[in-house]
């Protein structure tokens, strides 16, 4: 069965988290993600879907990190507060903090993950970060995160089925993918109403 996009966004306009109308923001990022995700199993795509979903303030559109330099220093830069964890990620010079902050839809931080998300992507991310916000990328760099296990060290496969529907309780699960158990029930309900477009619309 071929994927049905119209279908696809049909059922998110009649549904409670998009609808009843999507801007071309909205519109741009969903296309975006459905392009990175292409073969993934239904429940997988589903959560980064969701995913972006939340991370975006319901936006879609990747985002910077909330902050500024002054915060970027202390959180990520050597001459911050954490300059052990800044040299383990690659932060290695001063003004790195304020540079690999976080970017996209899974807030992309650290230069080594930039330097790693860029190489995979074939893109110079570690030179120009802030390619990390145009949406192509960012639903790639979204992908290639919770397939590989980069955040956490848990990825899809640990807590997601590799084929058919996914449940809540697996749902809430992958939160774990991304950030522990913040925000886990609620992402989870956002991953159910985007599995049931995703089906509306021929995902296999």
């Amino acid at each position: 069965m071929t994927f049905s996009p119209a279908s696809f966004f049909g059922a998110l306009r009649a549904g409670k988290l998009l609808g009843p109308t999507l801007d071309q923001g909205e519109v741009d990022g969903c296309n975006a993600i459905l392009a990175a995700c292409s073969g993934l199993p239904l429940s997988w795509a589903a959560y980064a879907f969701a995913t972006a979903f939340h991370e975006t303030a319901f936006t879609m559109q990747p985002i910077k990190e909330y902050g500024g330099p002054r915060y970027f220093t202390k959180m990520y830069d050597i001459a911050g507060d954490r300059p052990t964890l800044a040299k383990a990620n690659g932060n290695v010079h001063p003004g790195d903090g304020a540079k690999f902050f976080g970017r996209g839809y899974v807030q992309l931080t650290w230069r080594s993950n930039y330097r790693r998300a860029g190489q995979r992507l074939g893109i110079d991310l570690e030179s120009n970060p802030d390619l990390a916000l145009k949406p192509e990328y960012a639903a790639k760099i979204m992908r290639e995160g919770m397939t590989g296990g980069w955040f956490t060290g848990k990825s899809f496969g640990h807590c997601l089925p590799g084929a058919g529907s996914a449940a809540k309780v697996d749902f809430i699960a992958a939160r774990k993918i991304i950030n522990g158990t913040d925000k886990a029930e609620k992402i989870a309900e956002y991953a159910l109403h985007f599995q049931q477009a995703l089906q509306a619309g021929g995902w296999a």
